[in-house]
């Protein structure tokens, strides 16, 4: 699902500052309010925002987005940080990923590589690369949850404890001040446990966006992590853990 560049910037002045007004958003655009609420509604169909008088704010971030809409945050963020971790990856590596909309862009910058075994939970991930015969696809049996195409529970998680492979390329939810990387279920959480665990050498790709999100399940810490892919690390707690654990942090510097 594509978004025009005004309501990108809507959606991105919306998270940052919670809400966003109709008066403000027509002086700073130059357009009329009727534009601008038009923008909104339609923001607000999609479920991207929620309607306040005279406004609208950014879901909460107690609660998970739709899959979709996650999607749609962050998009160039995402496809810069899919190809950097991407070119980490060597051919002929084996490799877990994950759940999650950017780990999936990793998966789509992975098509110029040659003899990767790739291990995953994401049916979206297995549907793109199986077509391609310079991969080996394995996937994850268990519960598939149908809000994304996630194999979850403990079915997955004895499916990835049989392997120990190369890397993982792993999301996450939310990322606590503290260094805690979060997510929103449990079951999900125990796979990707699974996953940094049998992996030797773990990805976190996540978006700037994390850093503003909470999340009520602890999927690990940043110091169990190899390597962090990120657009920007403006957060000078997060930098000092990277630093005091040797985790590479790898920044890609997209513009907002």
């Amino acid at each position: 699902m594509y978004l025009p560049p005004r309501q990108s910037e809507i959606v991105e002045r919306a998270r940052r500052n919670g809400r966003v007004m109709v008066e403000e958003l027509a002086l700073e655009f130059e357009v009329t309010p009727q534009t601008v609420r038009k923008d909104l509604n339609d923001l607000c169909e999609r479920r991207i925002l929620n309607r306040i008088h005279g406004g609208a704010i950014f879901p909460s971030s107690t609660h998970n987005m739709l899959y979709e809409q996650r999607r749609q945050i962050a998009a160039a963020e995402k496809r810069l940080i899919g190809e950097a971790a991407a070119g980490l990856i060597p051919d002929e590596a084996s490799l877990f990923i994950n759940i999650g909309t950017t780990t999936e862009a990793v998966s789509e910058a992975l098509l110029n590589r040659t003899k990767l075994m790739v291990i995953t939970n994401n049916i979206n991930v297995a549907n793109r690369l199986r077509v391609f015969p310079q991969f080996e696809v394995v996937i994850a049996g268990g519960v598939v949850r149908t809000s994304d195409g996630g194999i979850i529970g403990e079915a997955a998680v004895d499916f990835i404890r049989q392997f120990k492979v190369d890397f993982a390329v792993v999301g996450t939810s939310a990322i606590d001040e503290d260094g805690a990387l979060l997510d929103f279920d449990f079951r999900e959480v125990k796979v990707a446990q699974a996953i940094m665990a049998n992996a030797r050498h773990v990805i976190l790709v996540s978006d700037r966006t994390k850093f503003e999100r909470t999340a009520p399940v602890r999927i690990g810490h940043l110091s169990q992590i190899n390597t962090f892919v990120t657009d920007v690390c403006d957060r000078p707690a997060i930098r000092r853990i990277c630093a005091e654990n040797d985790v590479a942090l790898i920044e890609t510097g997209a513009s907002d």
